[in-house]
């Protein structure tokens, strides 16, 4: 499944929704759960995406609060605390307003809303359904909402990646542990990925297979994930034939290596080391 999905990223997502699935048939008979409770307590389905579900598919009177329904909230009750700390305040505010009949078109309406009118710049306040009971509108404030405190500058972090060919042309890979980051995802083999730039001769202590002699690729990796910016050295080698992999690992023949579950950083490295 997962080379199915490789290059498309939120690998999370791919596992949840296999877990689902196999949650769903197996203690649930095959059919969804109809409450947000019921909806919670399947894997990779959160507060969002149960109240969306049951609203929309089972028409429960479940508050939707997505990125847009934030913003439309914000803006009606004018409310002052920064993002995220506003999360829970803004999530308050949008049940008071969710209707217990059809619930699912209010959502949908309000998620809309949020989209097409009540937009991040130069919201269409003349064409919005709430502008009379707008708070921030009345103000003339609205495009200052919602509040979003100061971004932080994102860290990076720096590794050695190890291109390893046997003498047939089979790529060595790694199987990433099925938990954090890119989970479960192949990947070539690699040193930590720290908060220091370390020298190669450093790196080394990390190689997953004994070489005659490394060589450093020219140029380097770069790829930004949601909470860092990652750039990656590549050093590469050729082993005999013979050379076992280590556990977790396996060679990857030249004909395969294009549809192995590798994940987008990883197909950078993949593209440098190709030349």
């Amino acid at each position: 499944m997962l080379k199915l999905w490789a290059g498309l990223g939120y690998y999370a997502r791919a596992r949840n929704l296999h877990a689902c699935a196999q949650a769903v048939a197996r203690e649930h008979g095959g059919i969804f759960p109809d409450t947000e409770d019921g909806l919670r307590a399947l894997p990779g389905i959160g507060a969002y995406t149960a109240a969306a579900i049951a609203a929309i598919a089972f028409d429960r009177p479940a508050t939707v609060v997505d990125g847009n329904v934030e913003r439309v909230v914000a803006r009606i009750f004018a409310v002052k605390e920064e993002m995220p700390r506003a999360k829970p305040e803004l999530r308050r505010l949008a049940a008071l307003l969710t209707p217990r009949k059809r619930p699912g078109d209010f959502a949908q309406a309000m998620m809309d809303l949020g989209a097409t009118i009540c937009t991040p710049r130069r919201p269409a306040c003349a064409l919005c359904p709430w502008n009379d009971a707008c708070a921030a509108r009345t103000a003339g404030t609205q495009e200052t909402f919602p509040r979003k405190a100061a971004k932080r500058a994102r860290p990076r972090r720096f590794g050695t990646a190890f291109w390893v060919e046997r003498e047939d042309g089979a790529v060595l890979l790694r199987r990433r542990p099925a938990k954090g980051l890119l989970g479960g995802m192949a990947e070539i083999p690699s040193s930590d990925w720290t908060a220091e730039r370390g020298s190669s001769e450093a790196a080394l202590a990390s190689a997953p297979v004994a070489a005659r002699s490394w060589r450093a690729l020219t140029g380097s990796v770069g790829h930004v994930f949601s909470h860092f910016a990652l750039e990656l050295g590549v050093l590469a080698a050729r082993v005999p034939q013979r050379t076992p992999a280590p556990e977790n690992c396996w060679w990857s023949p030249p004909s395969e290596l294009d549809g192995e579950a590798l994940p987008s950083v990883m197909r950078k490295v993949v593209a440098l080391a190709r030349g």
